[in-house]
């Protein structure tokens, strides 16, 4: 599937070294626990909007199978001492928090109306969060989750959020990388049975129960902590084209062969 060219959407901010740089001054301790101010109207939507995802996805969760190709990879980047910065579509949001529950990984979120109940939902599941989007208070979240994978914990992005457009990598993680010298990995999940909401901006993927998901992980990408913006474009690059890639494979695992899937576990085992 083709898609818009991600490098001159995010160039700007690739390119002008005085933006992409992450703060460097002391962080609160309490700053990804902050909330904007919101109208009463809208916050006593947020617990409710919270329960019933959260709901939903204890209800389901359970009921999935996963097929995990590639994980291999996470485990030589810990091996190694390092800590992982995720990056995958807000498509495959839903199965991917179920699967990787309880595991403490810090996801941007967005400090919008929506980011407050998706918020109570991941800290449900076991998750952290640091506030921060592409439009706003993008650059302080990146430098909680730099702290953050100092301190031992893995990091993710939502690539694409929290608005879109839809399959357009942000820049987040490659500057995440340069800072830290942690290594973005990116995977995507493809499901057997499930309902796309083609409406929705993200195209969100909602899974049957007991439906059956494969989830691929591709090799780390990682940038020199002295790369310039021509490097980061190019990484930039990389990591789109890779999450392209493993989303067109996930997405078409379940019509695939039997050959083709033999084919593609070789590849995603080494």
């Amino acid at each position: 599937m083709s898609q818009p060219d991600a490098t001159k959407a995010a160039s700007p901010e690739l390119r002008d070294d005085s933006t992409a740089k992450i703060p460097t001054e002391p962080i609160s301790a309490h700053y990804d626990t902050r909330r904007p101010n919101l109208p009463w109207s809208r916050r006593i939507q947020v617990p409710i909007i919270a329960a019933a995802v959260y709901s939903v996805i204890r209800i389901l969760g359970p009921t999935l199978r996963y097929e995990v190709l590639g994980w291999q990879n996470a485990e030589r980047v810990h091996a190694s001492g390092k800590r992982c910065i995720w990056a995958f579509w807000h498509r495959i949001i839903i199965p991917i928090v179920w699967w990787h529950r309880n595991h403490g990984v810090v996801v941007m979120n967005t400090t919008a109306f929506d980011g407050q109940w998706t918020r109570k939902v991941i800290e449900w599941l076991g998750f952290g969060t640091a506030q921060g989007s592409s439009s706003r208070g993008g650059l302080r979240g990146l430098a909680v989750m730099a702290r953050r994978l100092e301190e031992g914990v893995d990091c993710a992005f939502t690539i694409d959020g929290p608005r879109g457009p839809r399959y357009i990598a942000k820049p987040g993680p490659v500057m995440l990388a340069r800072k830290t010298g942690c290594p973005v990995l990116v995977f995507h999940i493809g499901l057997s049975r499930g309902r796309t909401f083609e409406k929705t901006w993200d195209h969100f993927l909602l899974p049957a129960p007991f439906a059956r998901a494969v989830i691929l992980f591709a090799a780390p990408i990682y940038v020199p902590p002295d790369a310039n913006a021509e490097l980061l474009e190019a990484k930039h690059a990389e990591m789109q084209h890779e999450l392209e890639r493993v989303r067109d494979i996930a997405e078409s695992w379940f019509s695939l062969s039997e050959s083709d899937r033999q084919k593609h576990r070789a590849e995603f085992s080494k």
